[in-house]
């Protein structure tokens, strides 16, 4: 009897890239506004998902809006992975993250659109947030691939996407993708000006 052939990993085979926008340097500064708490506080959103002393990383950091708050989050022993494209970007969450006494948690790391540059973190991750980040990627699905091999076993990823810039049929095709990276979809926050999607990566 001919065996079926297993299903293919979105990132296995090569994806075209796409062209993205990349949010400029000085949008960085207004996300960081106090006003965004109301409809998006980290502590809100995060506490659920974060333990002290494990390993999270921050997808699209910017300047630390959700990063810092995930340094509270897991305490002296765990420590917080922030990615961006920019380095200015990172240079300023530093700065932020040095400030409030915050900087041994903080490491910070340059990405690509295509490659987020989480190879050596595989398998270690209890949550990896991508925040207003998945529809610049142009490579999503490597992009999501590269999430879940980060994660360890039960650990979760978290997507938001602006619903102003994001729409609704795009947020679904990001759905898709990540259920074919084979993530277990589940109850994720209800938010008021973002799309939410929280995934699990099941044992075994």
């Amino acid at each position: 009897m001919t065996r079926a052939p297993e299903p293919a990993d979105p990132a296995a085979a090569e994806e075209p890239a796409r062209q993205r926008h990349v949010c400029p340097v000085w949008i960085g500064y207004l996300l960081l506004s106090p006003l965004r708490r109301l409809a998006e506080s980290p502590e809100r959103i995060l506490a659920p998902l974060v333990s002290p002393g494990t390993t999270v990383v921050d997808l699209g950091a910017a300047m630390g809006y959700f990063s810092l708050p995930l340094a509270r989050m897991v305490g002296d022993g765990g420590r917080v992975v922030c990615v961006d494209l920019q380095e200015k970007m990172l240079a300023v969450l530093r700065r932020r993250a040095a400030r409030r006494g915050l900087a041994g948690r903080i490491e910070t790391r340059l990405a690509t659109q295509e490659e987020p540059g989480l190879t050596d973190l595989e398998g270690q991750a209890a949550l990896v947030l991508a925040a207003h980040v998945v529809h610049e990627a142009s490579r999503p699905q490597r992009f999501l691939a590269a999430c879940r091999d980060a994660l360890r076993p039960g650990g979760r990823l978290l997507i938001l996407e602006p619903m102003g810039h994001v729409s609704l049929a795009e947020f679904e095709r990001t759905r898709g993708l990540v259920a074919a990276t084979g993530l277990v979809e589940r109850p994720a926050p209800a938010l008021r000006r973002s799309h939410a999607l929280l995934a699990e990566k099941v044992a075994g």
